[in-house]
């Protein structure tokens, strides 16, 4: 089972990972400057994770999709992301880079099965 692991940066802020059963970072969020902002934005992670649609911004022409959305596209070492953002648009997790597609569409398939039911920790 998932969990959120909020904690707390060096400058003060707050950011949450959302951790895959095996203890692997599947997403994570901007940083926060307070821990109850923090805490509002795993909520909403839980909250729109399961029903997002995904956009798959890598193939030409793709089809644009209401918020909220996994948004997948290429960074500019090649490697593939996604982000999901809330039904207001706004980005509130984002992934690591990966080296193959497949590997990103399982990452956002993870987000979809951990984060609703995940525990919420402080570090």
């Amino acid at each position: 089972m998932g969990k959120f692991v909020i904690s707390e940066t060096k400058n003060g802020g707050f950011v949450f990972n959302l951790k895959a059963g095996n203890n692997e970072i599947i997403a994570t969020s901007q940083v926060y400057k307070a821990e109850d902002s923090c805490r509002a934005g795993v909520e909403s992670v839980k909250k729109v994770a399961a029903d997002a649609k995904v956009e798959d911004q890598t193939v030409e022409g793709f089809e644009t999709v209401t918020n909220p959305k996994f948004e997948v596209y290429a960074d500019k070492a090649g490697e593939f992301r996604f982000r999901l953002k809330a039904r207001n648009g706004e980005p509130i997790a984002s992934s690591e880079g990966y080296k193959a597609k497949a590997s990103c569409m399982n990452g956002i398939e993870s987000v979809r099965k951990n984060a609703p039911e995940a525990e919420v920790v402080k570090a």
